[in-house]
């Protein structure tokens, strides 16, 4: 029995000094799976006295009102007989109190430091464990008293507060409640009860314990109540008789008040045939007995727990990687290996695989086609204007047939406001392509490992995709420059002829300036820039994707890994300098995984000797 629950004991321990415990969260947790017993009840309802019983020291504060303002973990470890008694706190861990009026001060000097002096209270739990060859293996969690009324110095939500912190610890499935409630007051009033009701109501985690039976009035007793009577619980009541406040004061010691107690329960008429389950060291060896049933039976849950706890563990250790190697190849290795999983990322979101690759289409299909329409050509071929560059096309002597010189300077001049859209295309491409840089970089866990890698991959990045934008820019516009370079012939052999076809040889050359034939010279340059957009339209894109898109997958990190090989170890070391959360949760994680299989074989090497 006692091995079962000091292993219980060592797991928790451990949990706590990890900080695997779920006081504060709703999380499940490996604290949470192993069953404890948390010690409830009213101020003044000799909790500190239980407590002190079980554990055979005076080492818990006392006075009036709320003593009690911080839950305290209470471990009892039993060791060899004529072993000395000594008590260690888990936030002074490598000191060894031997003198318990000092462990008594250390919780009342732990309690202020949190709290302040003043008469508030915390959730944020003392650890305590107390190791001594006169205690059974336990573990114990004493609650601040609940009370009705604030007093003088405590905020008005403290009666609430109380309880709902009682509540976190009590309301987990693995928490067994001890109940203490006062023989000398009316058990319908007993807070203690109340609560356990509310959140036990079967009673298959409740024990009671009836405190203060030897002050209860003359010629009342608690018979009815300890034989489950008046107030049945599915576990017998146990009856203690506290040390009364003379002899706190004269510092009866603990044996002294163990023997009177057991005489007063062997002695009194009324309890005598109570007496073998009464007391303080009945209720010890019975809370040990019980702790050892419902550890048993918890052991199943709790395998279930660890298992999934330590896969858990295992795969985030796998996502945090591995400590990086000494040696300058292993660096070297460790950094190409890294890049080559964030250029895998980005080419998938090139490619489909994840999203984002889909906007560069948006910007081909959709803002590019937009853009163009959106051309104020009508400007460029307006009456006014297409009167002036025809007649200054043709300087000293008008053109005879057509107005070719004409025609080049209003069709260069409405192209080349195309070069806007394209400028703007590639420059969208670029955005999205370096939004999709950002968008791998978070998306690849090793680089978040190394935060100096993660600046200078990303900067490669980017200075590769500037260099790729500004080489798409080059070629994107030169195809808009071509096509006001070089018109295309077989549009324009019809021009003769139409203006043949619809000319008058009786007019002279100069009416061919009047409104009606500038009109048709316009409808012409108009119908030639439309051929030239919906050729452009198709052709830019080709010109991005070769230019941006396709060099983005083929060469994105080229550069990078040239001046990679150059550098010496020392520099390589600087990129690998790790991100020291990163570093203090994969230590955090390696100690909780040790923990865990460490549990998970104990306890399967328990299990299985069942």
């Amino acid at each position: 029995m006692e091995n079962l629950i000091s292993l219980v004991n060592k797991i928790q321990r451990a949990c706590t000094a990890l900080g695997d415990h779920g006081e504060a969260s709703a999380l499940p947790t490996l604290w949470d799976s192993l069953p404890a017993i948390a010690v409830v009840g009213g101020q003044s309802s000799g909790k500190s006295s239980v407590l002190e019983s079980i554990v055979g020291k005076d080492f818990l504060p006392r006075g009036s009102g709320i003593v009690t303002r911080r839950p305290l973990v209470l471990q009892l470890h039993k060791i060899e007989e004529g072993s000395r008694e000594y008590a260690e706190f888990l936030h002074l861990p490598r000191k060894r109190f031997t003198d318990f009026a000092a462990v008594r001060k250390e919780i009342s000097d732990e309690t202020d430091r949190e709290t302040g002096r003043s008469k508030q209270i915390s959730s944020v739990p003392i650890h305590l464990s107390i190791y001594s060859p006169n205690v059974v293996n336990l573990t114990l969690i004493d609650l601040p008293g609940l009370t009705k009324v604030a007093v003088e110095g405590q905020s008005d939500t403290i009666v609430q507060d109380i309880e709902n912190m009682v509540r976190s610890y009590i309301e987990k499935p693995n928490c067994i409640i001890l109940a203490i409630s006062p023989a000398n007051q009316d058990l319908a009033t007993s807070d203690a009860i109340r609560i356990s009701r509310e959140v036990d109501p079967t009673g298959e985690r409740t024990l009671g314990v009836l405190t203060k039976i030897d002050l209860m009035d003359k010629g009342t007793d608690a018979v009815e109540i300890l034989e489950g009577k008046s107030y049945r619980l599915k576990f017998p009541w146990v009856g203690v008789v506290n040390r009364s406040q003379a002899d706190i004061n004269k510092n009866v010691d603990m044996i002294a008040a163990r023997r009177r107690e057991r005489e007063y329960f062997t002695t009194t008429p009324e309890y005598r045939h109570l007496a073998p389950r009464m007391g303080s060291e009945h209720l010890a060896k019975m809370l040990s007995k019980h702790l050892e049933t419902v550890i048993k039976s918890k052991i199943p849950g709790i395998q279930s727990l660890i298992s999934k706890t330590v896969a858990e563990l295992e795969a985030e250790l796998s996502r945090l990687g591995k400590p990086i190697s000494a040696d300058a190849g292993g660096k070297l290795y460790t950094i190409m290996e890294i890049c080559r999983l964030f250029d895998g990322t980005y080419k998938e979101h090139l490619d489909g695989v994840r999203p984002g690759g889909d906007k560069i289409y948006n910007v081909f299909d959709n803002q590019l086609p937009a853009a163009l329409k959106r051309l104020q050509f009508d400007k460029q071929l307006s009456m006014e204007n297409i009167r002036k560059l025809i007649t200054e096309a043709d300087g000293y002597q008008p053109h005879l047939i057509a107005p070719e010189q004409g025609y080049r300077r209003l069709i260069e001049s409405s192209v080349i406001t195309i070069r806007g859209p394209a400028e703007a295309a590639v420059d969208a491409v670029h955005a999205i392509l370096k939004d999709l840089v950002h968008k791998s970089v978070n998306e690849t866990p090793e680089l978040k490992q190394y935060p100096a890698l993660r600046v200078e991959v990303t900067n490669a990045a980017s200075d590769s995709l500037e260099r790729m934008r500004e080489e798409s820019k080059k070629a994107t516009l030169k195809l808009v420059d071509m096509e006001c370079s070089y018109l295309t012939v077989d549009f324009f052999r019809k021009l003769p002829q139409d203006v043949e076809k619809g000319g008058n040889p009786s007019h002279s050359i100069f009416d061919r300036y009047n409104d009606s034939y500038l009109r048709r010279i316009g409808t012409t340059v108009l119908a030639y820039v439309n051929m030239v957009c919906a050729s452009l339209r198709n052709s830019i894109p080709k010109s991005i994707v070769y230019c941006q898109v396709r060099e983005a997958k083929r060469s994105f990190l080229d550069h990078f890994y040239t001046d990679l090989g150059k550098l010496e170890t020392k520099q390589l070391s600087s990129l690998l300098n790790e991100d020291p959360a990163i570093m203090e949760r994969r230590s955090a994680l390696a100690k909780r995984l040790e923990l865990y299989r460490s549990a998970q074989a104990e306890i399967d090497s328990v299990a299985w000797a069942k």
